[in-house]
């Protein structure tokens, strides 16, 4: 069974080495790794094939943001299964593909699904915030919350037959598609117990109240467009919630 990891990069060139070395040192053999630049101005490219290998397939062109990225990525996938793994992120653990792949092979699942953590760019050791999904149900995107999406893999087939990333959602188009595949369509998802990937803080859906504004009435839009109900006010409790679970961490964590 043959993994394809979709890598988007744009100025990624103070992080992506970290993200491909996680990539070349997952345990699992049967591996490609897609990695999409958008013409970046730094000296990305040049990281890049420094530290790319037999699994790295480059593709350097200009895009339309990071879901047209993510989209060129999954056309060029040969693998049986996909996932995404940002230019700022790397796997928490060198056996990670390994353990997607067992449990697809184990059980008659379309896609797994897990946690992730989050350190600050100045510490990668300390974790700031860890996102479960353990407790995620699929009623809960009424609200606009998801499981990680960084730890989402599905077989390529579903891409092919529901769809790709909107590319007209600045923020929210992983929620959209995640809505689509689960909810709307029903596809049969297993949450694993493992802390995928670990996030560097600052990331576009990451970013002060205008990103949430912004991530509030995209999550709703994609809700109105795949016959889902959901209202606004459901959309800011969701960030209450996490605002509140946030600040509970930060007092475990004194």
């Amino acid at each position: 069974m043959k993994v394809s990891i979709i890598t988007c990069t744009y100025n990624s060139a103070k992080t992506v080495a970290d993200t491909i070395r996680s990539v070349n040192a997952q345990t699992y053999p049967d591996i490609e790794h897609i990695i999409v630049d958008g013409l970046s101005k730094d000296n990305t490219l040049e990281v890049v094939k420094q530290y790319a290998g037999e699994r790295q397939i480059i593709k350097c062109e200009k895009d339309n943001g990071i879901y047209d990225a993510f989209n060129k990525g999954i056309r060029m996938a040969t693998g049986d299964i996909i996932g995404v793994l940002n230019s700022d992120d790397f796997f928490t653990s060198d056996n990670i593909i390994e353990q997607v792949v067992n449990a697809f092979n184990k059980e008659n699942i379309d896609a797994v699904y897990g946690d992730i953590h989050f350190v600050s760019p100045d510490n990668l050791n300390k974790c700031v915030r860890y996102y479960s999904s353990k407790n995620f149900r699929p009623w809960m995107m009424r609200m606009g919350f998801m499981f990680a999406h960084p730890s989402f893999y599905v077989k390529r087939e579903y891409y092919e037959n529901l769809g790709l990333y909107k590319t007209d959602y600045k923020i929210a188009a992983d929620f959209e598609l995640l809505l689509r595949f689960v909810v709307k369509n029903k596809i049969n998802c297993k949450y694993l117990p493992l802390d995928f990937v670990t996030m560097r803080t600052g990331g576009a859906s990451t970013e002060g109240v205008k990103s949430k504004n912004i991530i509030n009435k995209e999550c709703l839009r994609a809700c109105r467009e795949n016959n889902y109900y959901s209202n606004i006010i459901l959309m800011w409790l969701r960030i209450v919630y996490k605002t509140f679970e946030l600040i509970l961490f930060k007092l475990k964590s004194i």
